[in-house]
């Protein structure tokens, strides 16, 4: 990773983690919730979906965790809102390729936008787990298994 690339991966990284984007729980009926944990460093998040029909309407994340799980939940919300479950699915799909350096190489037309920034993190595969927590649970919550939890320990 050039130095041009380092910084502003930093720079995303730490806007994020200091200021995350729809951060807060969501409530009531057609909400789905997934409780993760990484018990390797402990982050924890907590994912909240609302559906309208096949589609997601809101989604949110509470947690702790370091600057790359909280950033990578906070992007996240910003990429899938308004997308479909199946779009969901797939775009994480892709997002795992990036971070662990087992997808396709990345071009500039890439549905992800900035989350191709952490693709840095597949250098410490410690740190793919904190990348992975928050759209592991939300694989999970529009899998229709909705409140429960997952550990990257599986």
């Amino acid at each position: 990773m050039n130095e041009e690339l380092r910084e502003l991966y930093q720079s995303v990284i730490l806007d994020h983690s200091r200021k995350p984007r729809n951060y807060g729980e969501l409530h009531g009926e057609g909400c789905l919730h997934v409780h993760g944990d990484n018990p390797s460093c402990g982050d924890e998040i907590d994912v909240f979906v609302k559906l309208n029909s096949d589609r997601i309407s809101e989604l949110t994340f509470t947690g702790q965790g370091c600057a790359i799980s909280q950033a990578s939940a906070s992007m996240m919300t910003q990429k899938l809102k308004g997308r479909t479950r199946d779009e969901a699915v797939e775009l994480a799909a892709v997002f795992r390729g990036v971070v662990t350096g087992e997808g396709r190489k990345l071009d500039k037309e890439e549905p992800l936008g900035d989350l191709t920034l952490l693709e840095g993190v597949q250098q410490f595969p410690a740190r793919v787990k904190c990348a992975m927590l928050a759209w592991r649970a939300l694989e999970q919550a529009v899998g229709n298994t909705p409140d429960s939890s997952v550990t990257t320990e599986e």
